[in-house]
């Protein structure tokens, strides 16, 4: 019999200031139950820099209140009575996206295509968004989630529930970039920047078979962690004052996950081997990035990425448990939320945090 007497509390943002760690505990409507849902009982949350972002209504104004969160694992505790693939009791993750318009007016293109967070009609988020039936999106900084059953992926049992978090969106927007561009045995990969994203790139890349993976970062602090990670070479942009010179055309493919205008574009472009591939996964705040032509005039490619599909992350988590790959995690009790969002920001995190329920 399914448990139906919880209620819905979580961290909540209530104006831009919540990301100096000024967020409230307090009790929130969830969406509109329908019979193709899941409710989550949540154990594990990872804190994403898309969190920092929301709550100071930094890439755009956020629909306050807010619970942020979209690496959320936990047990399922109801299930709607259109569910086929999930049970109560199984275990289960939620990423970024949390509702696309397939299952509901006929695939789009992209949709059909496994492609869910390109979905043509809308992508909606797992917080700051609004379902198609009209209620509001949530995230996990709380006790439970609601959510699509598509969006709900089980985790596979050779994955601790901490690990699995922030694989959820960290882990697969990486992941997806990397698969659709081929990386495994004959490539040379970079991974910029060394942060919660960028650790995740080197072990992926590593797992996946690369012929090089480099680690790209502006500070030489990082170099033994990037070597202990799997990376062959690593790349101090600060303390290596001909680096662009000394390493030119030497890669494939580079990810970058920098979310700044201010880094040496042209630079990192001059990386790339001819016909190589640039993916960018950084959303910087302050605006575009933008490329001169001549750069790029020896069929160099430029590309974007976008989180991950329900099938990537499945196809991620079956890297992650063949190869052993464990992300370099610091789990914080979910009481101290506001203190972590506030060390996230400072840099302090090596290299990802995930609040726990007790």
């Amino acid at each position: 019999m399914a448990q139906t007497d919880y209620k819905f509390e979580g961290w909540m943002g209530l104006d831009s200031s919540s990301a100096e760690g000024n967020m409230v505990w307090q009790e929130f409507q969830p969406k509109e139950w329908e019979e193709t849902d899941v409710d989550i009982k949540i154990s594990h949350c990872g804190i994403c820099g898309s969190d920092l972002h929301t709550l100071r209504s930094g890439w755009r104004p956020a629909s306050y209140p807010c619970c942020v969160g979209h690496e959320i694992v936990g047990t399922a505790v109801r299930v709607g009575s259109k569910v086929t693939d999930i049970k109560i009791g199984d275990r289960v993750g939620v990423g970024a996206q949390s509702d696309s318009c397939q299952s509901r007016f006929g695939d789009c293109e992209e949709c059909a295509m496994g492609l869910e967070q390109y979905c043509s009609k809308q992508v909606i988020g797992t917080y700051n968004g609004t379902h198609y039936n009209g209620s509001k999106s949530f995230g996990g900084y709380a006790l439970y989630n609601r959510v699509p059953s598509h969006f709900a992926i089980k985790i596979p049992d050779g994955i601790s529930s901490a690990a699995a978090a922030p694989m959820l969106c960290g882990g697969v927007t990486l992941y997806s970039p990397l698969k659709h561009n081929g990386c495994g045995p004959g490539k040379r990969v970079g991974i910029i920047g060394l942060g919660g994203l960028g650790h995740f790139g080197v072990l992926l890349a590593k797992a996946m078979g690369a012929d090089q993976v480099v680690a790209i970062s502006r500070k030489k602090e990082k170099s033994e962690d990037a070597l202990k990670m799997g990376a062959d070479l690593y790349i101090a942009t600060d303390d290596e004052p001909d680096w662009a010179t000394k390493h030119s055309r030497s890669l494939d493919l580079i990810v970058c996950t920098v979310s700044s205008i201010k880094m040496p574009l042209v630079e990192y472009i001059g990386l790339l081997r001819t016909a190589g591939t640039m993916v960018q996964v950084g959303l910087p705040e302050e605006g575009g990035l933008f490329a001169p032509v001549r750069p790029l005039m020896r069929r160099l490619n430029m590309q974007s990425s976008l989180v991950g599909s329900p099938s990537e992350i499945r196809e991620m988590f079956e890297l992650v448990a063949e190869k052993g790959i464990e992300p370099w995690i610091e789990e914080i009790p979910m009481k101290d939320a506001n203190k972590a969002i506030v060390d996230m920001e400072d840099g302090k995190a090596r290299y990802r945090y995930v609040l726990c329920n007790e």
